[in-house]
């Protein structure tokens, strides 16, 4: 990207420029040659964020593409009021592509609404009231329709009334439902919603962790362990504690998780992160088990930095920005820029053909982590990787004519789909990047 791109100084998005970068959007979509225009995506550069005016303009800027380019493309068209809950499967336009609902879904945007009623800078707006009402509308679903109560476990997939479609074998919506539930005790004071929490809490960790609690999914001949319930567990214990305080148990399980990671399944002599190994951490030298997933690895990092700020504790600050650098090493893709989704820790070929595509969350958890990484060490490598990532993903994912991201590019940056919302894409990963971005900017140039 040359350097006019790049030193941009204008970060908002007006309603002109939004009008002048649907021509971008369309020269992406259309089939046809499209002339060159010189509209450009909004653009971060290291100099501008390098100054305190810069970014408190970033800062603007998140503010206003997390309320009036992403939250405004979900809300209010989303909302079911036949049934409750949230309709998220959405086209480009926002219209509904299919009815069915993710249990998934009905959590994250419900924990993330609320996420933004709390947040001190938001708590006078006018909205946050309502955004804590559609916020119960999805936990009254989650409560109606998506427990299995003979298995003790949550649905995964059901239809628009709360018809059980499917129920898997691993346990990630009861994780998802518990930080919506504590976030709602946390501001209304529902014991219910407290002990909702707790349970999920421990059904979760107990299902995830309990040899033979989980049904199995492979024979005993290659036994596996996994990155990403280690990853949950720590960041799902984190919202708890925000949202219901300390407690020991939420510690212990902290403690353990960012244990497991480093001495599992981060590598400092690969210099990588592995998404699965074998229990006593050696790799397993097979498909599954060469496998890198850098937007997992660098979701991962953030939680560590996160609790190393907390903490202030400069040892977990190192051992996130050093899972960070790896694999960003690792997971950049030098000749076109972004992501790649999969990558062999030999460099072999990956058996996934999906391998190279760019998804839009490990942009959006690449975001937060570079910018958090350069705010507790202050190196000018991550402010850079934070401009890098932030121009190559708002030049492909964001769409100016309808707002909010798409969810799947080829390698070189064009959609696959028009999809913004699906079974696993919703309103959490991208408000939550734009969402802790303006506020680790508005802290900072707070001092």
């Amino acid at each position: 990207m040359d350097d006019d791109r790049t030193a941009q100084p204008e970060f908002r998005l007006s309603r002109q420029h939004r009008h002048h970068l649907n021509l971008i959007s369309e020269l992406r979509l259309h089939p046809e040659p499209w002339p060159v225009t010189d509209s450009l995506p909004p653009q971060f550069s290291l100099t501008q964020l390098e100054s305190p005016a810069g970014r408190q303009q970033a800062a603007d800027l998140y503010r206003q593409l997390l309320l009036d380019d992403c939250l405004a493309f979900w809300f209010p068209r989303c909302l079911d009021p036949q049934h409750e809950g949230f309709l998220h499967c959405l086209d480009r336009d926002g219209t509904l592509v299919d009815t069915d609902k993710s249990v998934w879904a009905q959590g994250r945007m419900s924990w993330m609404l609320q996420a933004l009623a709390a947040t001190p800078q938001l708590q006078q707006d006018p909205r946050a009231a309502t955004w804590r009402r559609w916020a119960e509308s999805g936990l009254t679903f989650l409560r109606r329709h998506c427990f299995d109560e003979p298995a003790g476990q949550m649905y995964f997939h059901v239809t628009r009334d709360g018809q059980p479609i499917r129920r898997r074998r691993y346990v990630y919506s009861e994780a998802f439902a518990c930080i919506a539930f504590a976030a709602h005790a946390e501001w209304s004071g529902s014991e219910q919603s407290m002990q909702t929490a707790w349970d999920l809490f421990r059904t979760f960790t107990r299902v995830n962790f309990t040899p033979g609690a989980m049904s199995p999914k492979f024979t005993e001949t290659r036994p596996l362990i996994g990155l990403a319930p280690r990853m949950i567990a720590l960041v799902t214990a984190q919202e708890m504690r925000r949202r219901l305080g300390s407690h020991p148990l939420l510690q212990e399980w902290i403690d353990r998780c960012i244990h497991d990671i480093e001495t599992l399944f981060y590598r400092p002599d690969l210099q990588c992160v592995l998404e699965t190994v074998q229990p006593d951490g050696q790799i397993s030298d097979h498909f599954d088990g060469r496998l890198l997933n850098p937007g997992h690895a660098i979701e991962g990092a953030w939680f560590i930095l996160e609790e190393g700020r907390i903490r202030r504790d400069q040892r977990l600050i190192q051992l996130g920005c050093r899972m960070l650098d790896c694999m960003w090493e690792r997971g950049w893709d030098s000749q076109h820029g972004g992501l790649f989704y999969f990558r062999d820790v030999y460099n072999k070929p990956v058996q996934e053909y999906w391998h190279e595509m760019k998804f839009w969350w490990p942009h959006d958890e690449a975001l937060i982590a570079t910018l958090l990484a350069w705010r507790l060490t202050g190196q000018s490598r991550y402010l850079q990787w934070h401009c890098d990532v932030f121009n190559w993903a708002f030049a492909h994912f964001h769409d100016p004519q309808h707002g909010e991201w798409f969810g799947y590019l080829h390698r070189n940056g064009t959609p696959s789909s028009t999809l913004k919302g699906n079974l696993w894409k919703s309103f959490f990963h991208h408000p939550r990047a734009l969402w802790m971005c303006w506020l680790l900017l508005t802290e900072e140039s707070q001092g």
